[in-house]
């Protein structure tokens, strides 16, 4: 039997059960794998549906991660496996994303109160299981981030949707810098709810075991959200303000609007600015991939009025794209491979990587006459509150 996602129940002083998932491959910062994700999709529906769990836990084993994301050494191997290059012969890489999108999707959807505690790295898809809990804490050792940049892709897992939906120019930015946030700017962005020392884990939990849980999500959902306040330093989550809030009129000024050039410009300024924090995102900028910029940019133009399930589906049309020819694998190869931090980008400029280079990304790669793989996505029930 697998051990990368360990499942277990914990009883309550009620009739109700706390369902908890931990990933469970620390030595990989807890990345997500095809049989991770289809093993926490499967129970992930069965909990929901079993009418003695109350409520659902998503942590990570060890110290460092909730969630580096996926497993990006098995989605390049299946990268270079397929040598016809097209991208729905990839069959780890569209059954991967597929069922990733799919997990991520019932997150958001689900009936039942999910926890997700972000401690420590939570980063692409990590952010994918976190986004649609619907009681998300981070601690002080978070550092949250969609750095796709750096591997020649675009923040999916609902990352457009996300971003696309904070102030304009503040997804953009994260997007195209892969800039690193903490508590704080998560608590001061609305992408956490709660703010929580990462040492309280053990007495959160005896408090949660203590809670009178009933089968009525309302209930549970104040019962919750009442336990995670009990540790919180005060109303504002205990919680510095950081770097973004300290720069946000700036970066919003910088990255607003519909002009790629001129927020390339304005990124690319900041690579002498004195805040470190400025100058490592400018940084990440320059050196990543210009057609990852450029994709992102479209991607998140395109999202703003789209639900979740649209953008999802928007999502797996570009990424399978992004497998055959994209930069993905010289990304990889550069950062995690052969380690030598110079990828040789294709296309190798901004300027290079225009509107009509990044529309071949929306092409829809299955048979023809197939209807989109996630066609069904909105069909699941939504909890109505």
């Amino acid at each position: 039997m697998s051990t990368s996602v360990l499942f277990e129940t914990w009883p309550t002083a009620g009739r109700q059960n706390i369902a908890v998932a931990t990933l469970n491959r620390p030595a990989s910062l807890n990345g997500l794998t095809l049989e991770m994700c289809r093993s926490l999709s499967r129970q992930l529906a069965r909990w929901e549906a079993d009418s003695s769990i109350a409520l659902i836990v998503l942590r990570g084993s060890g110290e460092k991660a909730f969630c580096a994301g996926g497993d990006i050494r098995e989605l390049y191997s299946s990268v270079l496996a397929n040598v016809g290059g097209r991208p729905w012969d990839n069959t780890l890489a569209r059954q991967f994303f597929e069922t990733e999108y799919r997990l991520d999707y019932a997150i958001h959807t689900c009936a039942k109160p999910v926890l997700c505690w972000g401690s420590g790295i939570v980063f692409g898809g990590g952010v994918g299981l976190m986004m649609g809990a619907s009681h998300r804490v981070v601690t002080e050792s978070t550092r949250f981030a969609m750095p796709e940049i750096s591997i020649g892709i675009f923040p999916d897992v609902g990352g457009t949707w996300m971003l696309g939906r904070l102030a304009d120019g503040i997804g953009m930015f994260l997007a195209l810098t892969g800039a690193q946030l903490g508590a704080g700017d998560c608590r001061f962005l609305g992408l956490a709810d709660y703010s929580i020392d990462s040492s309280k884990w053990t007495q959160l939990r005896h408090i949660l075991d203590e809670q009178p849980w009933t089968d009525a999500r309302r209930e549970n959902d104040i019962r919750l959200d009442r336990a995670l306040r009990t540790f919180e330093s005060d109303p504002d989550g205990g919680v510095l303000p950081g770097p973004l809030q300290n720069h946000y009129t700036l970066i919003k000024g910088l990255c607003a609007g519909p002009d790629f050039d001129a927020i390339c410009e304005n990124l690319l300024s900041l690579t002498e600015h004195e805040d470190a924090w400025l100058r490592r995102a400018a940084m990440t900028f320059r050196e990543g991939s210009p057609g990852s910029a450029r994709l992102s940019f479209e991607l998140l133009k395109r999202v703003r009025r789209m639900s979740l399930a649209d953008a999802f589906r928007q999502e797996y049309t570009a990424v399978l794209q992004c497998m055959a020819m994209g930069d993905f694998p010289e990304g990889v190869r550069a950062l995690l491979i052969d380690k030598d931090k110079s990828p040789r980008w294709n296309p190798r400029t901004l300027a290079s990587a225009s509107n009509d280079w990044a529309e071949l990304f929306f092409t829809p790669s299955w048979p023809q006459g197939a209807g989109h793989p996630l066609a069904d996505m909105e069909q699941r029930t939504h909890f109505a509150g």
